[in-house]
């Protein structure tokens, strides 16, 4: 584990600069009901701000504050932040984030998980970088799927010196967190979800709210999905424009931002300018528009349905992208021992309502853990 700090060089800052100062816009949408996408005034308006008022050193800053490191794993540099709570009886919690999301999604949660005000638990906090994300490395070659990932988490966690932890997991990472329960089980006191793949039983006939469950995941996938199509088939190919321009990868992840957060036409009532900002940075600076984009394609080639025997936790937040009945996650989770609908939130459960996620984390905690 080597100690790492981040240190963008301003001649990458003042390229940005130049890129945005320099961009050719495309003309507004004929619609505007957000069928053809972002709206152009509002990335306009994003735009500007980046240029003239964002501050990268503000983040840059408050990520160094935070114990960083780097290590090889299976050939690959992964990055990690990995802040011990105080407490001695805190439990090790890995927390693994999707996309178009990064360990920035967790900054504020990590002090109430780590040092809770009261006898509330108290954690260990591991955050990695996903491969090709972040300040981890990118993959060379073919073969970083979700069942690699999680054998290189379940090695991270070993080489950090604990021999039983947990695990929590949204997007990606509540594919990935899966795989864990499954190929890390003899370690795991248990894992929580907050984007669990339970889909419907064919043979049930829905109740009133699968039903609407149903049709909203319908909906998504009619008119929705297109970025996943694109990923998960020709990752290459629109890499070169996120790469290349920041307006590009802006657009593809803030579109994401809105679309996949509770709010009620005012995103910035949810997210300010600088998080969402924050957000495509992590993937700007490090050029990761086409290698975090192969998480898909990986997916893609090949999938297993792992058999999950450790207790499973899952919080349900109302605007997730893929919600499920209780019914259902006890059909695919045979061990759910923590189940509880939300009335507020969306798919970045953690970076939108921090305070109700710290408190599933705890109840999934003071239920299910403690008796593993």
């Amino acid at each position: 584990m080597e100690p790492f700090r981040i240190e963008i060089d301003q001649a990458d800052l003042d390229d940005l600069a130049d890129r945005l100062a320099r961009t050719r816009w495309a003309e507004p949408e004929t619609v505007d009901d957000r069928s053809q996408g972002l709206p152009e005034a509002y990335l306009r308006d994003l735009v500007a701000y980046w240029a003239d008022g964002y501050d990268w050193r503000r983040l840059e800053q408050r990520l160094n504050g935070l114990p960083q490191f780097r290590t090889d794993i299976d050939g690959l540099g992964i990055h990690v932040i990995h802040v011990r709570s105080s407490r001695a009886d805190a439990t090790p919690l890995l927390l693994t984030h999707g996309w178009p999301g990064s360990v920035c999604e967790f900054l504020d949660v990590i002090g109430p998980l780590t040092e809770p005000a009261d006898t509330e638990p108290a954690f260990h906090l591991v955050i990695p970088s996903l491969p090709g994300f972040g300040f981890s490395d990118k993959p060379t070659r073919p073969g970083w799927n979700i069942e690699r990932i999680a054998d290189a988490w379940a090695t991270l966690m070993a080489r950090l010196g604990y021999e039983r932890y947990a695990a929590q997991g949204g997007d990606w990472g509540a594919i990935i967190t899966t795989a864990l329960g499954e190929r890390d089980a003899d370690h795991l006191l248990g894992i929580h979800l907050n984007m669990p793949l339970a889909p419907p039983d064919p043979d049930d006939t829905p109740t009133a709210q699968e039903a609407e469950i149903i049709a909203a995941q319908n909906e998504h996938r009619w008119y929705r999905t297109g970025y996943q199509k694109q990923q998960s088939t020709r990752p290459q190919t629109i890499g070169y424009s996120l790469v290349d321009s920041p307006v590009g990868q802006a657009a593809w992840i803030v579109e994401k931002f809105w679309d996949w957060t509770d709010h009620d036409g005012d995103l910035s009532a949810i997210l300010t300018r600088d998080q969402i900002l924050d957000g495509v940075m992590m993937y700007w600076l490090t050029a990761s528009g086409a290698s975090s984009a192969r998480i898909y394609w990986e997916a893609a080639q090949a999938g297993t349905r792992p058999d999950v025997t450790v207790p499973v936790g899952v919080s349900m937040f109302p605007r997730e992208l893929f919600r499920t009945s209780e019914r259902w996650a006890r059909k695919r989770y045979p061990t759910l021992a923590y189940f509880n609908e939300l009335d507020r939130g969306g798919h970045f459960a953690a970076l939108e309502q921090p305070e109700l996620f710290v408190g599933e984390i705890r109840a999934w905690a003071s239920q299910c853990l403690s008796s593993s």
